[in-house]
């Protein structure tokens, strides 16, 4: 894993899969699935030998502790200006207190003064807004967020978990004011989750920013561990016993399928393909142990034939709703350009660049 690209319309270089942390830590809403200081420790030494450089964490991760543990990490490795660290504010770090959550200016410097203060460092590569919050004014976190970068305590800014519209009004008047860009979109994207399909890619594309997928895997329910039960999943993991639903079958079976014919797991399968969607930077990958994340390192070594690659988008294509469906190619095949074949650019209008050895 030696080839880094940029993300979003920026100079930063990340890694294509990048180190979740969220199991980093014993503590808070995370507990269940957590892990010490020691087990994480190989998993982090682990990424960095793979060669990643972009790590992700939050403040609410197992209640601080993930920061904390990934700082001591950092610091006993050395690499903390190797790694592009990341981490994300928005969740409550005090319930008794209402400017202690949300996106407003007065919780976002609180939060990212303790979080700097856990990671000890001085400064964050990127950070993120973590959850729209539906009440503070974009206005108000897009100012906030230049301002930090003016101080020198973040390098570059982002989202995560918001709508469409909300990030490109953030990007939008980040632009026309000369302000702090948003990079990053940080998403859930896996084959049973593809909601993101109609407005995302599109927008971020256009506006320059890098989709970074969580949750690639689907939970787990794309790793081949769980077996059909009814209508409901047997095997050992957090989803044991969870509904699931025809369409999501249908996903399963074509991706075990093809995950065989490939001669791959299911997970390196699932992986690959949301890290090759149009518009996604980095794909976020966890582990809970060194072996796992050494199977997941290996996701990118191969490439899924296109006509795989069409089975297992079609055993879970999304219905495009409301007026979406109007904006599919074969919507407007029949109805705006019947009989003509009309695209913005022709292929190889704008070929990649890449500097150093040829890209695997």
């Amino acid at each position: 894993m030696n080839d880094y690209y940029l993300l979003g319309r920026s100079g930063l270089r990340v890694s294509r899969l990048a180190l979740g942390t969220m199991n980093f830590g014993t503590g808070g809403f995370h507990a269940a699935y957590g892990k010490s200081e020691s087990e994480a420790e190989p998993i982090f030494r682990r990424y960095l030998d793979g060669g990643g450089n972009f790590i992700d964490t939050a403040d609410f991760y197992t209640a601080g502790e993930s920061e904390t543990i990934l700082g001591r990490l950092i610091a006993a490795a050395g690499v903390r200006d190797r790694v592009v660290l990341t981490s994300k504010f928005t969740n409550t770090v005090d319930p008794g207190d209402p400017n202690a959550a949300g996106n407003g200016r007065k919780h976002i410097i609180r939060a990212l003064d303790a979080s700097l203060r856990r990671l000890g460092t001085d400064y964050l590569d990127l950070y993120l807004l973590h959850t729209w919050d539906r009440i503070t004014p974009v206005e108000e976190v897009v100012r906030t967020f230049d301002d930090l970068v003016r101080a020198g305590k973040i390098r570059y800014a982002g989202l995560s978990d918001v709508p469409a519209w909300y990030a490109a009004r953030a990007q939008s008047l980040a632009e026309a004011h000369a302000m702090t860009p948003m990079i990053s979109l940080q998403l859930p994207y896996s084959l049973v989750n593809r909601g993101i399909e109609a407005e995302y890619p599109a927008m971020a594309q256009t506006l320059g920013i890098g989709l970074t997928a969580w949750s690639p895997i689907g939970g787990g329910l794309l790793t081949g561990k769980y077996r059909r039960t009814g209508d409901a999943l047997a095997g050992q993991g957090r989803l044991g016993g969870v509904a699931v639903t025809e369409r999501d079958w249908a996903v399963i079976e074509a991706l075990e399928k093809v995950a065989a014919e490939l001669g791959r797991s299911m997970a390196q399968v699932a992986v690959n393909w949301v890290a090759t969607q149009p518009a996604v930077g980095s794909v976020i990958i966890g582990a809970s142990s060194a072996d796992q994340l050494d199977a997941n390192l290996a996701a990118l070594d191969f490439t899924i034939p296109a006509e795989l690659r069409e089975r297992l988008e079609q055993a879970g294509a999304p219905e495009p709703g409301g007026p979406y469906a109007m904006f599919t190619p074969q919507y407007q095949s029949w109805i705006v350009s019947p009989g003509l074949g009309i695209g913005d650019k022709p292929t190889g209008y704008a070929p990649p660049v890449w500097n150093g050895a040829p890209a695997a």
